[in-house]
């Protein structure tokens, strides 16, 4: 594995997090009346730092020796 695959796969990872949890706090928020934008940029945004973080524990998608023995 290489940095540069890792960043990606990282990345991507990360972002997906990100998604996740700007949709589930926009469907939070919204059953609360009114959408607060800062706390949904907030919680995507260290969700995405620690999905970073987490990745550097491993990554499954790259660890491709496991599943193919």
């Amino acid at each position: 594995m290489n940095a540069k695959e890792w960043l990606k796969a990282a990345g991507v990872r990360a972002l997906k997090t990100v998604a996740q949890t700007a949709i589930a706090t926009i469907g939070v928020s919204a059953l609360m009346t009114e959408v607060d934008w800062i706390a949904v940029a907030s919680a995507s945004i260290l969700a995405g730092i620690l999905s970073l973080l987490t990745s550097i524990a491993g990554l499954p998608e790259l660890e491709k020796d496991d599943y193919y023995d």
